[in-house]
């Protein structure tokens, strides 16, 4: 069973773009932006399109996020369509989980680097004392 349930799937010729309306039960609160877009991805297998998050709209009273998303082809005909400030949004936002990704990435190496010189002078401080 699905996590997003379709309310629209409107195919919009004039601004060459697929307009989706969905729902995602159960995550009020926990679900974000950029995950959004991937489920919606995964889920209707828009690999290579360009998937604008318009609006996640969460529901009073209910447990269940709205979102709207705009589907384009062409990234440079959703650049003119859509307001710059949405796309520098998504843009910014990308950076931050590239960035929290890479020094992630980053602490485990240095981590070990630093474990290594430690081990080696502990392995060498016993065989010093054994001499004595």
């Amino acid at each position: 069973m699905s996590l997003i349930q379709t309310i629209s799937d409107v195919n919009n010729t004039f601004l060459s773009r697929r307009e989706l309306t969905c729902d995602f039960p159960g995550l009020s609160g926990k679900l974000k932006t950029l995950e959004a877009v991937d489920m919606i991805t995964k889920e209707f297998k828009l690999d290579g399109k360009v998937v604008i998050p318009m609006r996640l709209k969460t529901n009073v009273g209910m447990l269940k996020v709205t979102g709207t998303f705009y589907v384009y082809d062409d990234e440079g005909l959703a650049k003119k369509h859509i307001n710059p400030t949405i796309i520098s949004r998504l843009e910014k936002t990308k950076a931050k989980i590239a960035e929290a990704e890479k020094a992630a990435a980053e602490a485990p190496a240095e981590e070990a680097a630093a474990e290594a010189p430690a081990e080696e002078a502990a392995a060498e401080a016993p065989a010093e004392e054994k001499t004595e």
